[in-house]
């Protein structure tokens, strides 16, 4: 555990079954003109959840514009689009609705509402232009659906760039949603797979942040809250989608590893996938993450075994009497069942028209894109190493 450690969140959360309504009576909505930005599926349309927040929103007073364009791997083309939406319709807040492909939309979208240019002249890896903005964004409010990247609770928005294979995460405080509503019951339509999915990424948001050289006493707590509560109660969701008990577990861990993301850091898993997921975008981001997980993790655990008995312990395993690397075997063994438990186990990244030989442009693109976190990963990681992960994922 570090002993020094900056605590920052800014976000004020409202958590519960049911407590959408509350958009109705809050008084912290950030204006009277708002962008809502969903994804392009038709989903929030389809279970009426567009319907209700319009409503709600009316009955405060404030009128909304809809932006719709946003897709699972959101492009930056669509920020720059949604951003002009947002100043010629003269919004003062934007409101994401949806996924988490859709609330980081609508916080890129709320800093280019606010500054000149184009998207990718403010990202600061791979060929991003490195400015930095000189106007605030406007204001952000998350009212996610699905139980993933705890997005509502953390600056970070992950953005590929329209015309190449750049897939690379960005924040500021100002990024940060200043109101996020997380209500279980919007969770109860999400399909078993996609369930799956989010909830595995979730889970190893957690046990990132958790292994990340820049942990803390709360993100530690945090982490390992998560881990246990998306071992146990993931399986349920998957099983049963109208489990109101299981979605509300897991709505708090995705969110409870959210804050991670803010307390301490992911490291560069996240890396790997994001290469992944820019080359294949159809490949969905949990799906890249469990693809890669037992190799990486694997790696992680041959060379730094230190932090993964408690992970094992949180995940229901008996840790006694065994060594640090017998015990990190446990971490790897129960991840190996939960995968098989949500019915993740027979992805392969060939189903994806992934071959070996993307390898070594798809480790190129990890550290030109996303090194940072190589920097906070706890084992120094080469280009090599990544391939040779790649390639038993790949097996």
């Amino acid at each position: 555990m570090n002993s020094s450690f900056t605590f920052f969140i800014p976000t004020r959360l409202i958590f519960g079954a049911g407590r959408l309504k509350e958009l109705v009576r809050t008084q912290y909505l950030p204006g009277m003109k708002a962008l809502v930005v969903i994804g392009a599926n038709g989903a929030m349309h389809r279970y009426g959840y567009l319907d209700i927040v319009i409503s709600h929103l009316e009955a405060k007073g404030v009128d909304s514009v809809v932006y719709d364009r946003i897709q699972p791997n959101p492009l930056s083309r669509h920020v720059d689009e949604g951003a002009k939406v947002a100043r010629d319709n003269g919004c003062d807040f934007v409101l994401g609705l949806g996924g988490g492909s859709t609330i980081d939309s609508a916080k890129s979208i709320a800093v280019m509402a606010t500054n000149s240019g184009q998207y990718w002249e403010y990202i600061v890896g791979g060929s991003g232009g490195k400015k930095i903005p000189l106007h605030r964004a406007l204001p952000i409010v998350a009212i996610p659906t699905t139980a993933g990247t705890g997005t509502e609770v953390d600056p970070w928005t992950v953005i590929t760039n329209s015309d190449s294979h750049e897939k690379i995460g960005w924040g500021r405080d100002d990024t940060y949603p200043v109101l996020a509503i997380v209500d279980p019951e919007l969770m109860l339509s999400v399909p078993p797979k996609t369930t799956a999915y989010t909830g595995m990424d979730a889970f190893f948001h957690a046990v990132e942040a958790y292994l990340s050289k820049v942990n803390q006493p709360a993100s530690d707590l945090l982490a390992l809250e998560a881990i246990n509560l998306i071992s146990h109660y993931l399986p349920r969701a998957v099983e049963d989608s109208h489990d109101l008990e299981a979605r509300t577990k897991l709505a708090w861990a995705s969110t409870a590893a959210g804050f991670c993301e803010s307390l301490s850091s992911c490291i560069s898993q996240h890396s790997l996938e994001h290469a992944i997921s820019a080359f294949y975008p159809e490949v969905p981001h949990g799906a890249g993450l469990t693809m890669l997980s037992l190799a990486y993790f694997s790696f992680l655990a041959g060379h730094s075994p230190e932090r993964f008995p408690a992970m094992a312990r949180a995940m229901g395993e008996d840790v006694e009497n065994l060594n640090d690397y017998s015990k990190a075997t446990l971490f790897i063994n129960a991840l190996e069942r939960l995968i098989a438990k949500v019915g993740l186990d027979t992805e392969k990244m060939s189903d994806y028209g992934i071959v070996p030989e993307d390898f070594e442009n798809l480790a190129h693109n990890a550290f030109d894109t996303m090194g940072g976190l190589f920097r906070v990963t706890p084992v120094k990681m080469s280009e090599d190493d990544v391939i040779r992960i790649f390639k038993a994922a790949y097996e």
